[in-house]
């Protein structure tokens, strides 16, 4: 008959994380990384010291551990965005910037606390070991209202141009907006338009990024006029783009480049309205494509952003910056042009 593991009596000092790892034959970490269910400790050592623990009568005390280590274990997820009826939360961004994020910090035994710049003096946020953005903000704003925080920022959108001397105070993780703008300019050369329109709020660091790479890229060989609508939905795409229309200049368009899907299709609404083809008449192309974008009709050429492994890396930076790395670097990932119909 097996020998029974000995149970503390009630007498015995509480049993600590290092006395399991002791029982266990393994590492301390390693008994916290399962009880904890990581992915990064095997399921068979994980059923191993999940059984261990409650032979001895363990229970793993989070609030304990995270005073020992002075930490909250958590990481504040702030987005930027107002939630529309034309922009819902539910859109792939930020939805699938979250769930990059949440993947790679849960995976490292974090946990997510996701809240709005409204919310920032609420106790999870104050105490969390981070703080990630999503979103910078009209002007950067929204970067400016969390760079008091003492605790490590990161932030997804456009890198910002600083004094060399006063150095960087946060790490920006993004899409080569510029590269995307110009992508698009090579598009419409190619095909030969010269009369074009942007469609965006140049306020947005990274929609003023998609806008230089597009304007820079074109060299001078065709004029470009800047529409700045005040959101990036459906409605405000077709108001601002009809509004052209009803102008003799806008019906010379032969181009258009949206700073997002939904601005795109509101313009391509406006513009059948108006009795023009899309492409024929004119070519439109948007941002970020959405699922939407394919489905749509007809089926939109869009520059896409690769958003979950956005979310990724900004986790990754962010642990980087927890642990006291001195390297870690803002860093910017690619965008690939999808071309379809329009």
């Amino acid at each position: 008959m097996a020998q029974q593991r000995k149970k503390p009596a009630a007498t015995d000092t509480a049993l600590t994380m290092e006395d399991l790892a002791r029982i266990a034959g393994v590492s301390t970490i390693t008994v916290s990384r399962a009880l904890r269910d990581s992915p990064l400790v095997t399921e068979k050592t994980r059923e191993k010291v999940r059984k261990i623990a409650a032979e001895q009568g363990y229970r793993f005390n989070v609030s304990a551990r995270n005073l020992r280590m002075g930490r909250s274990y958590s990481v504040a997820v702030v987005v930027e965005m107002t939630p529309a009826k034309g922009r819902p939360m539910s859109d792939p961004y930020p939805l699938e910037l979250l769930g990059g994020i949440t993947q790679e910090l849960t995976t490292a035994g974090y946990s997510v606390v996701l809240t709005s710049r409204q919310l920032l003096d609420t106790a999870p946020v104050q105490g969390a070991d981070g703080l990630i953005l999503l979103g910078q903000g009209s002007h950067g704003e929204a970067v400016r209202a969390l760079q008091g925080s003492t605790v490590p920022l990161v932030v997804w959108g456009a890198p910002e141009h600083r004094n060399e001397k006063r150095g960087a105070d946060h790490v920006v993780v993004g899409s080569d907006n510029r590269k995307g703008g110009a992508s698009v300019a090579e598009r419409f050369l190619d095909q030969g338009r010269r009369r074009l329109v942007f469609l965006g709020d140049v306020d947005h660091a990274e929609v003023q990024e998609r806008c230089a790479g597009f304007v820079d890229a074109l060299s001078g060989r065709a004029p470009v006029h800047i529409l700045r609508p005040k959101a990036f939905t459906f409605e405000a795409g077709f108001e601002c783009v009809r509004a052209l229309l009803k102008k003799k200049a806008g019906h010379a368009s032969d181009g258009l480049f949206a700073a997002s899907d939904q601005l795109a299709m509101g313009a391509i609404r406006a513009l059948t309205e108006a009795g023009l083809r899309v492409p024929e008449d004119i070519s439109v192309i948007g941002y970020d494509d959405t699922p939407g974008a394919a489905s749509f009709v007809p089926p939109l050429t869009s520059v896409h952003q690769y958003l979950r492994d956005g979310g990724v890396l900004l986790a990754q930076k962010m642990l980087q910056m927890i642990e006291g790395r001195a390297d870690v670097h803002s860093e910017m990932l690619p965008t690939t042009l999808i071309v379809r119909q329009t």
